[in-house]
């Protein structure tokens, strides 16, 4: 879902607030006669609960001194201690007079202040979720857990769901953050397995799977409106703070800070209420659904227990946590914290936690990573917490969950992803010995097409996301592309534009000129030719395990062509002594204006050969006593272990796998590029005084979610680029935020930007950094990776920052480039040293 603080309008003039109730109508029965009363002004409508109660009290007291006949006579007061403090810090004064009623009247016609003040649940507040999974007891904290809800209606509180927030939040540790989850996990699983995919949906920043996305459809200004009515601020106060921290969840918690009193006690939040509200605003269409939104939002805030809940009550509603966790880690945390716990009746079994707790580090690891590829496997087949969630608390983590939750027609699968490879010469030297196609590789839109038995059909792109009304025109082809045999299917292809009249394939910018929503088939004015690469189902049946070379065969002899609307993606099939035939095939796909070529292994490996060179570790395989030389009684050296798998030409969902390879007209192995997030920016010098520069830009670490800073760029900008830059990233928008906790870096640049583009980057070569965190621990423990002379090519706007140059993807590179510095070395001439200067 979009962000709305990306599109705030602060103090939009035109709001027009609710009108307060008159004094006499809000204390009077409904049988009295109403009396008209002056329209409130904008002030009063903006008060918080304590200043409007001082206001009405000081009516009350002029009233009361205009009319003398009315003394002794019974009226509202307001009950309140001797000194308080307003939300503005000052200090209010110690007694409001008014001996003149009686103490009997006094208590019947009270209007009370609330403290705000020790309303937060301690109790919650206090479970330490940090803790190693293999000492926290989860059972113990649910059972005292579930006395303390028992008080408020039974169901978890928001206030636990806010402590895994704040603990994730603390740390940028990536064990960290997966512990803490994990344990919040196991408490809800023990205590309140009602509130779990609730809690799931939330902790993700989300309310529902991306092919059927939700959206709250809430701006700027009316998380705005409601921080001025619960907590009193006004414009230049709710400025100030949004200056000063530039985030809407932390403006939210110095605001609640400095509420001191409300006139009504909060309603504790519960994790389950809080999830239903975002449905209901979610949901809100049509005539007055913006006043129905608002209510709910200031519902929201005006129930929330302490400042920490009022600051992730509104970081859920702007879409962004801030947590450090990502789609990976709530995988990582499901599965292991099924392997501790399991809710009561549940039948499957668990193994003894004084077993695991006793488990090595190393055994450890093996049992959460069996866990894990069954969780993601599943996740990667079936998108949808609302199915993966009941099935873990219905039969845990086992292999039925694939089944239970494996693929389904119209339930898009996560799309396997293809290797980046430097060169052709690169990618015969992985390939060697395998055969394998190529596969152009189109400027176009990567579809996922799916037809049931009754002709419906749906269409994906590579993010999940709907867009069957996009393309009616090939929806209207399923019924001429399906053979007599095929009843139902799923199959994957690149969606291209094509010129109407020859069939010349466009560039992809021609495609990006169609409308995404209610299209119609006789106002299509950009032709689009679906080029199909693979098949993942059929008839009823997951073709997912199968080689790719028997896929193909069933997409191309099953399925009918149409020149210029649906055919084959072109190919060769060829091994890696037919190099002079892949440059060719190669030569030809970049003169059509291809993107380049991928290239895919086409059988599952059988022979002994290619299983010694691609050998994988395996623990249950005895080892074998090593040979003694026969002269000096020495073992030879043994061959280091190697943790590469072997190429499989199965279709793995939501995996990035060497089989498939992605040659581009654009690698080169002199010349890498990387697509980087900006993050930050210090104010430049001289000339460039007025723009910022240098940028820091940042990798993304695809399991903590974090993004880890890797080089500053002061090259490549034009001016037209930098005044552009500085005026999106001006100091006071919404694009400017406080340090976030999920950017790494040991500097402190003059201004943080919101994460929100992709920039491309050319450099001469990786090195290691002490200064920058990229990598760091996938290459060395203390030091991270950095790029030597950066330099700006362009904004990827064709990719999302879940897209990035990752930081797994950075360290292969670096490997590669220090493999490639030893060829080098070894080839040089003799009597050159390792820089290539003559030795004496």
């Amino acid at each position: 879902m979009s962000s709305p603080a990306k599109k705030r309008k602060r103090n939009g003039a035109d709001s027009s607030p609710q009108k307060t109730r008159s004094i006499e109508s809000f204390f009077k029965g409904p049988a009295a006669t109403p009396v008209k009363q002056p329209e409130p002004d904008v002030a009063e409508q903006t008060l918080s609960d304590e200043a409007l109660a001082r206001k009405l009290q000081a009516e009350w007291d002029q009233e009361e001194n205009s009319q003398s006949s009315t003394v002794g006579s019974a009226r509202p007061m307001i009950a309140e201690p001797d000194a308080i403090a307003t939300p503005e810090g000052t200090a209010a004064p110690s007694t409001i007079h008014a001996t003149s009623a009686p103490p009997v009247t006094l208590k019947k016609n009270t209007l009370s202040l609330q403290s705000s003040s020790g309303t937060e649940d301690l109790v919650s507040l206090a479970v330490p979720f940090d803790q190693n999974p293999q000492v926290f007891d989860a059972s113990k904290h649910a059972t005292e857990l579930q006395s303390h809800w028992a008080n408020e209606g039974g169901d978890a509180s928001y206030a636990l769901l806010t402590r895994a927030f704040i603990l994730a939040n603390s740390t940028t540790s990536r064990i960290k953050i997966v512990d803490t989850l994990v344990n919040f996990l196991r408490v809800l699983i023990e205590g309140d397995p009602s509130s779990l995919l609730p809690a799931v949906w939330l902790a993700t920043n989300s309310i529902s799977p991306p092919y059927d996305e939700l959206e709250l459809g809430l701006g700027g200004s009316s998380i705005s409106k409601a921080l001025k009515k619960i907590y009193g601020l006004d414009n230049q106060g709710l400025k100030t703070l949004y200056d000063k921290h530039g985030d809407a969840g932390d403006v939210a918690f110095e605001a609640k800070k400095r509420q001191s009193f409300t006139l009504m006690k909060p309603k504790p939040l519960k994790i389950k209420g809080v999830f239903q509200s975002l449905l209901k605003i979610a949901n809100s269409k049509g005539s007055g659904s913006q006043e129905t939104k608002q209510r709910i939002v200031e519902k929201l805030l005006q129930d929330t227990r302490g400042a920490e809940e009022s600051r992730y009550i509104v970081r859920t509603l702007v879409q962004n946590l801030r947590i450090g966790a990502v789609k990976t880690t709530m995988l990582i945390a499901l599965s292991r914290a099924f392997l501790y716990s399991k809710p009561a009746g549940a039948e499957f079994s668990l193994r003894p936690h004084g077993e695991l707790a006793r488990l090595k580090k190393d055994e450890l690891s093996d049992v959460y990573n069996d866990a894990e590829e069954i969780v993601k496997a599943s996740y990667a087949r079936h998108p949808d917490y609302n199915d993966l969630v009941p099935c873990l608390l219905e039969i845990g983590v086992t292999e039925e969950l694939l089944v239970r939750c494996g693929l389904v027609l119209h339930i898009p699968l996560r799309p396997m992803l293809g290797s980046i490879t430097r060169d052709l010469s690169d990618m015969l030297t992985k390939l060697q010995g395998r055969d394998f196609s190529c596969e152009y590789k189109y400027d176009g839109q990567r579809a996922q097409v799916h037809c049931d038995d009754q002709g419906k059909v749906s269409i994906f792109s590579r993010h999940l996301e709907l867009m069957t009304e996009k393309y009616p025109d090939l929806v209207s082809l399923v019924p001429q592309i399906r053979g007599e045999n095929v009843s139902s299917f799923i199959l994957e292809g690149e969606v291209v534009a094509v010129d109407r009249e020859t069939g010349d394939l466009q560039p992809f910018q021609v495609l990006t000129n169609r409308a995404k929503k209610n299209v119609e088939l006789g106002d299509i004015t950009v032709s689009v030719c679906l080029f199909a690469f693979d098949l993942m189902y059929l008839n009823g049946e997951p073709l997912l395990d199968r080689p790719f070379r028997e896929r193909r065969e069933l997409l191309r002899s099953l399925f009918i062509e149409i020149p210029n609307k649906f055919t084959w993606v072109k190919s060769l099939d060829a091994t890696s002594a037919d190099s002079e035939s892949v440059l060719e095939f190669f030569k030809s796909a970049t003169d059509v204006k291809c993107e380049g070529i991928m290239v895919k292994i086409l059988d599952n490996a059988t022979n002994t050969v290619q299983q010694t060179e691609e050998s994988v570790k395996d623990t249950d395989k005895p080892v074998l006593a090593e040979p003694v030389n026969s002269k000096n009684g020495v073992k030879p050296a043994r061959e280091k272990p190697t943790r590469r798998k072997a190429l499989l030409s199965t279709y793995e969902p939501d995996k990035r796998l060497e089989s498939w390879l992605k040659v581009k007209k654009d690698y080169s192995t002199s010349s890498d590029t990387l697509d980087l997030i900006p993050v930050a920016g210090w104010h430049g010098n001289g000339r460039k005084a007025k723009w910022w520069s240098p940028i820091l830009l940042a990798v993304r670490n695809p399991e903590s979610g974090a993004l880890e800073a890797v080089t500053k760029c002061m090259s490549g900008f034009t001016d037209k680029f930098y005044q552009a830059n500085k005026d999106k990233y001006a100091e006071g928008s919404p694009n400017v935020i406080s340090r976030p906790a999920y950017v790494e870096y040991y500097g402190e640049p003059d201004v943080w930007f919101e994460p929100q583009e992709v920039w491309e980057m050319a450099f001469a070569d990786i090195t290691l950094s002490p200064t920058y965190t990229a990598a760091i621990g996938l290459v060395s423990d203390e030091r991270g990776l950095s790029l030597r002379f950066p330099r700006f090519l362009k904004v990827r706007e064709d990719k999302s920052i879940d897209e990035a140059t990752s930081s797994d993807y950075l360290a292969l590179l670096w490997r590669k480039q220090g493999e490639k510095a030893q060829v080098d070395a070894e080839n040089a001439p003799s009597g050159q040293n390792e820089l290539g200067w003559q030795e004496e």
